[in-house]
């Protein structure tokens, strides 16, 4: 019986969390009708994603995220505009309503999820690490790089 409750209490629990995200949710989407406009945090200057052309335009990935939530939400791709955030400052301008969404390089984990209570959606890019080595060096492993200089 302890167990059925102590389950009902975490359900419970995580019913009212997402049911306050889902009213913060309400709120923002609500506050970016009422202003007309998508305010979108972008990085600048990182080609493919989100940079800026000859003629001063965003242009990207990510940039294009942005044009197509201000489609959804106003029927018009051009009802956005874009902030351009470094690393340091993406956060501080989601949480203080700088900005309304950011769209931009930032991976997702549980303590930007729970601690800064942030609403991740999905992953749009995948990424990983990896050596390349002249296959005349003979090298299979990259253990076998212990003392190399890797530049």
């Amino acid at each position: 019986m302890i167990r059925v409750k102590s389950t009902l209490a975490v359900l419970g629990a995580a019913t009212l969390l997402g049911a306050s995200g889902l009213a913060q949710a309400g709120a923002t989407l609500d506050a970016v009708k009422s202003k007309g406009f998508v305010q979108c945090g972008v990085s600048d200057g990182l080609p493919g994603f989100s940079y800026t052309d000859a003629k001063g335009e965003y242009k990207g990935i990510d940039v294009d995220i942005c044009r197509a939530v201000a489609a959804a939400v106003f029927g018009d791709a051009s009802k956005v505009k874009y902030s351009p955030l470094t690393a340091k400052e993406r956060f501080t301008a989601l949480q203080s309503g700088e900005v309304d969404m950011l769209s931009r390089n930032t991976t997702w984990t549980s303590s930007r999820d729970a601690a800064m209570g942030l609403n991740f959606t999905g992953v749009t890019y995948y990424d990983g690490q990896g050596f390349l080595v002249n296959k005349a060096v003979g090298v299979s492993s990259a253990k076998e790089l212990d003392g190399a200089t890797v530049c």
